[in-house]
């Protein structure tokens, strides 16, 4: 049964003892922070900070800081069963008689399920505050000793295309420079600056609501890579199998979860700009300065004991790599079907999701590798990937110690390199040019005489089966303890 909110995933959690409260008094400050750090490291719990020093609310962090957490937040046994149950809603189905159009109804009825549902009362509307809003009130964090301020960083941002009127929830990091302003930080690629830029070219604002904490499926939503025109609260309900409840802002026209904790209403101006960072990112590098819109809050709305959820990013692991890791998962499938012979995928953690992916294909004809590298470098986040490796099915992406095996076993670097030149994520420091640079496609397969290998390819070293069966039936009698 769908979470109302995010109470209700903190409750499983705490029940299960993957959440533990801390009573004494710490500071948003560097010290949450600091202790975050090294719970997550060591495969910690979610964190319930009661007493925050000179905040009015309570701050929880690391929430989805685990696979079991992930698992827990989505109510799957296994991630890889959402892109499955995802693949047998986008199947097209062409009804050509009475019979088929009838099988075809449940489906039809699930997908209106999910449908957002409006609602005239919710409890962030506990407290309404337009009178000098101000965001002191909250325990909003600095998380390293270089960033340029606190920083708002798990928030879900709601705006409308200034044409279509079509909405887009994204998740990008608010620096505060004070009570009632902060930075927005929309990426180029983002459909928040997509629609920022169509306000600035009509001279007109862009109206801005910010939803922080609600329940997991709508906060993970946020953050999906999902494709232009698809609405992430349509996706939530998806994950959920239940219709989030959305309701209508104070002071704009845009609707938010009725059920989140916070919700922070206002404007961006065209062409204001402000510099925003340096800021600890995800990379484990701090991300430079640089100019972004300036969000102005006009309302603030909360429960009357809101509680304040925040992440923390910086060197792997951190609680978005499981986050980043569930998208992964989900996502493969679709991946799959468009591109068939891929076996599995891996975006390895120390590679940041963006930097390195980790490809098996089942390899059918010369220059295989090379069309699957060249294919996920069009497709939509892919296409920011720095590094791909292409490997042969009967390797196990999931072990990067093997990968890497094959890479210095298969490669010969002159013929089975490729290096060219495209998109890179905003957060790239090493392209000369900001978010434009050279990518690299390894080709570890096993090559083939149709690709001009004339040599004799070895065999990998495998003991024989029968040798192996007669070890483990005889295994405790050697009293070897492993």
């Amino acid at each position: 049964m769908a979470y109302k909110d995010m109470r209700g995933f903190i409750k499983i959690l705490e029940n299960r003892g993957l959440l533990i409260r801390i009573n004494k008094e710490v500071d948003p400050v560097l010290e949450i922070a600091e202790i975050n750090d090294r719970v997550v490291k060591h495969g910690g719990p979610a964190l319930y900070f009661e007493n925050c020093k000179d905040a009015r609310f309570p701050c929880v962090v690391n929430l989805f800081g685990s696979y079991e957490r992930m698992h827990l937040a989505l109510e799957v046994d296994n991630l890889d069963d959402i892109g499955e149950t995802m693949l047998e809603f986008l199947e097209p189905d062409i009804p050509t008689n009475l019979i088929e159009k009838l099988k075809a109804l449940p489906k039809l009825k699930r997908l209106a399920d999910f449908i957002p549902k409006h609602v005239k009362n919710g409890p962030c509307k506990e407290v309404i505050v337009t009178d000098s809003p101000n965001l002191g009130i909250f325990p909003i964090l600095k998380t390293w000793p270089d960033d340029g301020g606190k920083f708002i960083t798990l928030p879900m941002v709601f705006t409308k295309d200034p044409e279509t009127g079509e909405r887009n929830c994204g998740m990008y990091r608010m620096q505060v420079y004070d009570g009632s302003t902060t930075g927005m930080h929309w990426h180029m690629h983002k459909d928040g600056a997509r629609h920022y830029r169509k306000a600035e070219q009509r001279g007109t604002r862009l109206e801005v609501a910010v939803a922080i904490g609600a329940d997991p499926s709508v906060m993970y939503s946020s953050t999906a890579p999902l494709p232009e025109g698809i609405d992430e609260m349509l996706f939530a309900g998806f994950l959920r199998k239940s219709p989030v409840e959305l309701i209508k802002c104070e002071t704009v026209d845009i609707e938010v979860p009725a059920c989140s904790e916070i919700v922070l209403e206002g404007y961006v101006e065209p062409y204001e700009r402000r510099v925003e960072g340096p800021f600890g990112d995800h990379t484990g590098y701090y991300s430079l300065k640089d100019e972004f819109p300036v969000f102005h809050i006009t309302c603030i709305t909360h429960r009357k004991d809101a509680i304040y959820p925040a992440t923390i990013v910086g060197k792997p692991p951190m609680e978005d790599c499981f986050i980043a890791k569930t998208t992964e998962r989900i996502f493969l499938p679709l991946l799959k079907k468009q591109l068939p012979e891929i076996i599995d995928m891996n975006l390895p953690i120390e590679g940041v999701f963006h930097n390195i992916a980790l490809i098996s294909i089942d390899k059918r004809y010369p220059g295989h590798a090379r069309r699957i590298m060249y294919a996920l470098w069009g497709m939509g986040q892919m296409s920011f990937t720095k590094m791909i490796v292409i490997v042969d099915k009967w390797v196990d992406v999931q072990k990067p110690s093997e990968v890497v095996w094959r890479i210095g076993n298969n490669v010969d670097p002159t013929r089975d390199v490729v290096i060219l030149e495209g998109p890179l994520d905003v957060l790239e420091h090493a392209s000369k040019i900001p978010a434009y640079g050279g990518k690299m496609g390894i080709d570890a397969t096993k090559k083939l005489p149709s690709e001009g290998f004339t040599r004799e390819w070895p065999d990998d070293i495998e003991m024989s089966g029968e040798i192996k069966d007669i070890v483990d039936r005889r295994w405790k009698e050697y009293g070897i303890s492993l």
